[in-house]
């Protein structure tokens, strides 16, 4: 597998063993081959935990129009409720969990994409007390596997992405614990947002991060973090405090992340990096929100919090990713297609449409919005399949020459 190259974030497959102390490598373009042919064997047998990532996505896309008010019947009757389990634990973690077992290379560690898909599966049948208690085996395994990559690279960013992990265990457990969902979402964005910043400071280094930029991301992460955590006692401060952490977050990731620069090239890089710019600035747009509405449990501005974070920013990185994730976990080409801006353009517009249509009180504007959150995603996964097909099997499963962005 290829080594995280500029563009890249968490869960893009990052080759550890290549981040062993030793002579320093030179770093590939984004999409280089691969320097060590993948047979396909060792790429199917991924595919199972991919698929159980996908279904756990699909499952929770139907709960989210379920609550959104579309008259769909539900799979299970307690579905609705469990939409942000679904998508944060089962489709994120599941993600997260396989892309790190992969780049670990520790057989052990398929575990965590293993029981987080399962989880996803038992929530999908109506049996979430039995997948919660699986969701925290799986993030419990993910932060062991931070600890060893740790112990492989202590650095800054390998340790806030360990705490993301920590974040996860912590949402796992009070979903466990039979607390409401909404004390379990700070943690669960918690994981995601460090998991992703982590990611990209390990990039910033490539372009000598000053002091002051050093400085500024353990000032912005740490009060983050800390409303993170305060969320546990004083729901609305900490949730306040949250926000603003949000904010200096996607602050200096526009003035440190080196998007700035790759928007410059044409194809894929630049695609990546306008998906980057676009997924801070809904981190920003949410970290206002997640000020302003403080420590609302329900309603539409609280709907408009959220998904402009899990949607504006996470989803918006899975989206700039994508063409990185698949070849890398899976082994073969996926080749870059301008279509790609398709389901990019329309995830940010419909979501503009669902975040204004919650705050100006205007309920078409939210559910007409929220369906077309859920077609960008279909349509992701329809471009990402053409893709994977239009470039065709690669020799011994390697990414190949054609690979993404060359």
């Amino acid at each position: 597998m290829p080594r995280s190259s500029p563009g890249s974030h968490a869960g893009t497959g990052a080759d550890l063993a290549a981040r062993r102390p030793g002579p320093a490598r030179p770093v590939r373009a984004p999409g280089a081959a691969s320097a060590r042919p993948r047979g396909p064997g060792i790429a199917r047998a991924r595919l199972p935990f991919l698929a159980g990532s996908v279904l756990a996505l699909l499952a929770g896309l139907w709960a989210g129009l379920d609550r959104l008010g579309w008259a769909l019947p539900p799979l299970t009757p307690s579905l609705p409720a469990l939409h942000g389990p679904l998508m944060a634990s089962g489709f994120l973690g599941t993600l997260i969990g396989l892309e790190r077992a992969v780049a670990l290379r520790r057989p052990w560690a398929y575990a965590v994409p293993a029981l987080s898909g399962v989880s996803a599966l038992g929530l999908a049948v109506g049996l979430p007390a039995q997948s919660a208690v699986l969701a925290v085996l799986a993030s419990l395994g993910l932060v062991g596997v931070f600890a060893v990559v740790y112990r492989i690279q202590p650095a800054l960013h390998t340790a806030t992405m360990g705490a993301g992990a920590v974040a996860w265990l912590v949402a796992a457990s009070l979903q466990a614990a039979g607390l409401p969902v909404f004390r379990s979402v700070p943690f669960w964005g918690a994981f995601l947002v460090l998991t992703i910043t982590g990611e990209r400071l390990e990039l910033s280094r490539l372009g000598r991060l000053p002091r002051t930029g050093l400085i500024a991301y353990l000032g912005s992460a740490a009060l983050y973090a800390a409303g993170v955590a305060v969320t546990a006692v004083r729901p609305d401060a900490g949730v306040r405090i949250a926000g603003v952490g949000m904010v200096a977050l996607a602050l200096w990731l526009f003035r440190y992340d080196i998007a700035r620069r790759t928007v410059q090239i044409a194809g894929l890089p630049r695609f990546i990096a306008v998906s980057l710019l676009s997924g801070y600035l809904w981190l920003a747009v949410a970290g206002v929100l997640w000020g302003a509405v403080g420590g609302e449990r329900a309603g539409l501005s609280y709907d408009a919090m959220l998904h402009a974070l899990f949607l504006g920013f996470v989803v918006t990185m899975i989206f700039a990713h994508a063409p990185v994730i698949f070849p890398a976990v899976l082994g073969g080409p996926l080749l870059f297609h301008p279509r790609f801006y398709g389901h990019l353009v329309l995830l940010q517009g419909s979501l503009l449409l669902r975040v204004a249509g919650d705050m100006a009180g205007w309920l078409p504007g939210r559910l007409w919005g929220g369906l077309l959150n859920v077609l960008a995603l279909l349509l992701f996964l329809a471009n990402t399949a053409l893709a994977a097909g239009a470039a065709g099997p690669s020799p011994g499963g390697d990414i190949g020459r054609r690979s993404v962005g060359e």
